[in-house]
């Protein structure tokens, strides 16, 4: 599925629950005079879908690859301060939200690598790159797709009627 908008992209917009989960878990006044922990993961967190976008509107697919591998780092830096919060003692009545939120950064990541993934593998430069010739060109290799795959099923269903 093709996005018009950043916004509208579903990692996008978990990416920003993450970050309201961070920030309503970290106004615990459990957080209060433990460094700059809770600075820490809400940076991360936003970071998460600040990445997501400013690749988006990057306008190239290997800069959006990019800035989806930093969005992936940072919910990897939520979970890895998860982790710290976890065994600390000042944080055990927070157990099921940390949790929580290391259960959202697992999956956010996921979403990421995937979607890195499929870029990876598209011939597809980005929409910088969109000339009309390219763009008629790539429309043409679906176009041709489509009709190979209708050849062959025509096909078997002649092999079967045999």
């Amino acid at each position: 599925m093709k996005y018009k908008n950043f916004e509208d992209v579903p990692v996008w917009q978990a990416g920003v629950d993450l970050t309201i989960k961070v920030f309503e878990v970290t106004e615990n006044t459990a957080f209060r005079g433990r460094g700059d922990i809770a600075n820490q993961i809400q940076r991360a967190s936003l970071s998460v879908s600040n990445n997501i976008a400013e690749g988006f509107e990057r306008g190239t697919t290997a800069e959006l690859i990019q800035f989806l591998y930093y969005a992936k780092g940072s919910a990897g830096e939520v979970r890895s301060i998860c982790h710290v919060l976890e065994r600390m003692a000042a944080f055990k009545h927070l157990k099921s939200q940390i949790s929580d939120l290391k259960s959202l950064a697992r999956n956010i990541s996921r979403q990421l690598g995937g979607w890195a993934l499929s870029l990876q593998e598209s011939d597809i430069k980005g929409s910088r790159h969109l000339t009309e010739k390219t763009k008629n060109s790539y429309r043409r290799q679906i176009e041709a797709r489509e009709l190979m795959d209708e050849l062959n099923k025509d096909y078997q269903q002649q092999l079967r009627k045999k």
